[in-house]
Protein backbone atom coordinates (compact mmCIF):
# COMPACT_ATOMS: atom_id res chain seq x y z
CA UNK A 1 0.00 0.00 0.00
CA UNK A 2 1.19 3.53 -0.94
CA UNK A 3 1.49 6.50 1.53
CA UNK A 4 0.24 9.67 0.52
CA UNK A 5 1.14 12.93 1.67
CA UNK A 6 0.51 16.62 1.36
CA UNK A 7 3.62 19.36 1.54
CA UNK A 8 2.79 23.13 0.54
CA UNK A 9 4.61 26.09 2.03
CA UNK A 10 2.66 27.93 4.30
CA UNK A 11 1.94 31.40 5.62
CA UNK A 12 2.01 31.46 9.79
CA UNK A 13 -1.59 32.45 9.34
CA UNK A 14 -2.11 29.18 7.70
CA UNK A 15 -2.59 30.02 3.83
CA UNK A 16 -0.74 28.42 0.82
CA UNK A 17 -1.73 31.22 -1.58
CA UNK A 18 -2.25 35.24 -0.40
CA UNK A 19 -5.46 36.91 -1.75
CA UNK A 20 -5.44 36.96 -5.51
CA UNK A 21 -3.49 33.72 -5.79
CA UNK A 22 0.06 35.51 -4.99
CA UNK A 23 2.66 33.13 -3.96
CA UNK A 24 5.44 36.17 -3.64
CA UNK A 25 5.58 35.48 -0.38
CA UNK A 26 7.06 31.97 -0.59
CA UNK A 27 9.92 32.15 -2.63
CA UNK A 28 12.12 29.14 -1.19
CA UNK A 29 15.83 29.98 -0.46
CA UNK A 30 18.41 27.63 -2.24
CA UNK A 31 18.72 25.28 0.96
CA UNK A 32 14.58 25.10 1.08
CA UNK A 33 14.48 24.53 -2.63
CA UNK A 34 17.22 21.72 -2.94
CA UNK A 35 14.97 20.15 -0.09
CA UNK A 36 11.90 20.93 -2.47
CA UNK A 37 14.12 19.36 -5.58
CA UNK A 38 14.99 16.42 -3.48
CA UNK A 39 11.61 15.41 -2.40
CA UNK A 40 10.49 15.73 -6.16
CA UNK A 41 12.90 13.30 -7.10
CA UNK A 42 12.17 10.75 -4.14
CA UNK A 43 8.13 11.00 -5.35
CA UNK A 44 6.69 7.88 -6.88
CA UNK A 45 3.97 9.54 -8.37
CA UNK A 46 2.82 13.44 -8.02
CA UNK A 47 -1.11 14.09 -7.89
CA UNK A 48 -1.67 17.50 -9.33
CA UNK A 49 -5.03 19.70 -9.01
CA UNK A 50 -5.59 21.32 -12.50
CA UNK A 51 -4.64 24.94 -11.02
CA UNK A 52 -1.28 24.51 -9.22
CA UNK A 53 -0.79 22.23 -12.43
CA UNK A 54 -1.16 25.03 -14.39
CA UNK A 55 1.47 26.75 -12.87
CA UNK A 56 3.73 23.93 -13.19
CA UNK A 57 3.57 23.28 -16.66
CA UNK A 58 4.06 26.07 -17.64
CA UNK A 59 7.56 26.53 -16.15
CA UNK A 60 9.37 23.20 -15.51
CA UNK A 61 8.96 21.57 -19.21
CA UNK A 62 11.34 24.34 -20.09
CA UNK A 63 13.06 25.49 -17.03
CA UNK A 64 16.39 23.84 -17.89
CA UNK A 65 16.77 25.05 -21.08
CA UNK A 66 16.58 28.49 -20.29
CA UNK A 67 19.07 31.32 -20.26
CA UNK A 68 21.45 31.69 -17.22
CA UNK A 69 19.46 28.59 -15.71
CA UNK A 70 21.03 27.86 -12.02
CA UNK A 71 22.29 23.63 -11.67
CA UNK A 72 19.30 23.53 -9.30
CA UNK A 73 16.90 24.66 -11.13
CA UNK A 74 17.90 22.46 -14.48
CA UNK A 75 17.90 19.51 -11.66
CA UNK A 76 14.35 20.24 -10.95
CA UNK A 77 12.82 20.62 -14.20
CA UNK A 78 14.57 16.99 -14.98
CA UNK A 79 13.16 15.70 -12.03
CA UNK A 80 9.72 16.90 -12.64
CA UNK A 81 9.52 15.81 -15.86
CA UNK A 82 10.73 12.38 -15.00
CA UNK A 83 8.26 12.09 -12.25
CA UNK A 84 5.08 9.96 -12.77
CA UNK A 85 1.82 12.80 -12.27
CA UNK A 86 -1.48 12.59 -12.53
CA UNK A 87 -3.37 15.74 -13.39
CA UNK A 88 -7.31 16.00 -11.78
CA UNK A 89 -9.06 17.99 -14.02
CA UNK A 90 -12.78 18.32 -15.26
CA UNK A 91 -12.15 18.81 -18.14
CA UNK A 92 -10.57 16.98 -21.36
CA UNK A 93 -7.16 18.36 -21.89
CA UNK A 94 -3.39 17.43 -23.93
CA UNK A 95 -0.99 16.62 -21.06
CA UNK A 96 2.77 15.48 -21.64
CA UNK A 97 5.93 15.03 -19.25
CA UNK A 98 5.12 11.63 -18.02
CA UNK A 99 1.51 12.76 -16.87
CA UNK A 100 -1.83 11.13 -17.44
CA UNK A 101 -5.46 12.68 -17.12
CA UNK A 102 -8.15 11.36 -14.90
CA UNK A 103 -11.58 13.45 -15.49
CA UNK A 104 -13.16 11.30 -12.85
CA UNK A 105 -13.95 10.87 -9.39
CA UNK A 106 -10.59 12.04 -7.71
CA UNK A 107 -11.26 10.61 -4.44
CA UNK A 108 -11.77 6.89 -5.59
CA UNK A 109 -9.15 7.26 -8.12
CA UNK A 110 -6.59 8.24 -5.30
CA UNK A 111 -8.06 5.36 -2.97
CA UNK A 112 -7.35 3.17 -5.75
CA UNK A 113 -3.81 4.26 -6.08
CA UNK A 114 -3.09 4.02 -2.72
CA UNK A 115 -4.05 0.79 -2.37
CA UNK A 116 -1.54 -0.03 -4.63
CA UNK A 117 1.63 -1.47 -4.41
CA UNK A 118 4.51 1.38 -4.99
CA UNK A 119 6.63 4.41 -3.68
CA UNK A 120 5.04 7.28 -1.58
CA UNK A 121 2.53 9.81 -3.37
CA UNK A 122 2.46 13.35 -2.91
CA UNK A 123 -0.91 15.45 -3.79
CA UNK A 124 -0.36 18.65 -4.80
CA UNK A 125 -2.61 21.53 -4.64
CA UNK A 126 -4.82 22.50 -1.62
CA UNK A 127 -7.91 22.04 -3.45
CA UNK A 128 -7.33 18.51 -4.26
CA UNK A 129 -5.66 17.72 -0.84
CA UNK A 130 -9.07 18.94 0.68
CA UNK A 131 -11.35 16.60 -1.49
CA UNK A 132 -8.11 13.61 0.00
CA UNK A 133 -8.16 15.06 3.78
CA UNK A 134 -11.63 15.08 3.66
CA UNK A 135 -11.95 11.23 2.72
CA UNK A 136 -9.64 10.31 5.30
CA UNK A 137 -6.73 9.15 2.71
CA UNK A 138 -3.50 11.61 3.65
CA UNK A 139 -1.34 9.81 5.51
CA UNK A 140 1.30 12.31 6.17
CA UNK A 141 1.09 16.32 6.54
CA UNK A 142 4.41 18.73 5.90
CA UNK A 143 4.28 22.27 6.10
CA UNK A 144 7.04 24.69 5.27
CA UNK A 145 5.80 27.68 7.69
CA UNK A 146 7.10 31.25 6.76
CA UNK A 147 7.40 33.96 9.22
CA UNK A 148 5.19 35.93 6.92
CA UNK A 149 0.89 36.57 7.37
CA UNK A 150 -1.02 37.01 4.88
CA UNK A 151 -4.48 37.81 6.09
CA UNK A 152 -6.42 35.44 3.83
CA UNK A 153 -6.22 33.74 0.66
CA UNK A 154 -6.01 29.95 -0.04
CA UNK A 155 -5.94 28.09 3.21
CA UNK A 156 -3.68 24.58 3.56
CA UNK A 157 -5.83 22.83 5.58
CA UNK A 158 -9.78 22.48 4.58
CA UNK A 159 -13.15 22.05 7.02
CA UNK A 160 -13.57 18.82 8.60
CA UNK A 161 -16.41 16.84 9.68
CA UNK A 162 -14.21 14.92 12.47
CA UNK A 163 -11.02 15.60 14.44
CA UNK A 164 -7.53 14.33 12.53
CA UNK A 165 -4.88 13.17 15.37
CA UNK A 166 -1.11 13.90 13.95
CA UNK A 167 1.83 12.32 15.65
CA UNK A 168 4.71 15.49 15.34
CA UNK A 169 7.30 12.92 13.34
CA UNK A 170 10.53 15.79 12.26
CA UNK A 171 10.93 19.33 12.49
CA UNK A 172 13.82 21.95 10.78
CA UNK A 173 14.63 25.20 10.87
CA UNK A 174 15.70 26.85 7.16
CA UNK A 175 17.18 29.45 7.08
CA UNK A 176 15.02 33.02 6.45
CA UNK A 177 13.42 31.05 8.90
CA UNK A 178 10.72 28.75 7.27
CA UNK A 179 9.87 25.93 9.69
CA UNK A 180 9.26 22.37 8.86
CA UNK A 181 7.00 20.51 10.72
CA UNK A 182 5.50 16.86 9.40
CA UNK A 183 3.11 15.38 10.94
CA UNK A 184 1.50 11.07 10.21
CA UNK A 185 -1.73 10.48 10.34
CA UNK A 186 -2.46 8.22 13.60
CA UNK A 187 -4.61 5.42 12.45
Amino acid sequence: MRTLSYAMNTSLDGYVAAPGDDLGWSVPSDELFQWWSDRVGATSLALYGSGVWEGMSSHWPTADQQPGVTPAHAEYARRWRAMPKVLFSSKDRPVDWNTRLVTGDAVAEIARLKAEDGGPMDVVGATLAASAMRAGLIDEYVLLTAPVLVGGGKPFFTALDNWVNLTLVETRTFSGGIVLSRYETRR
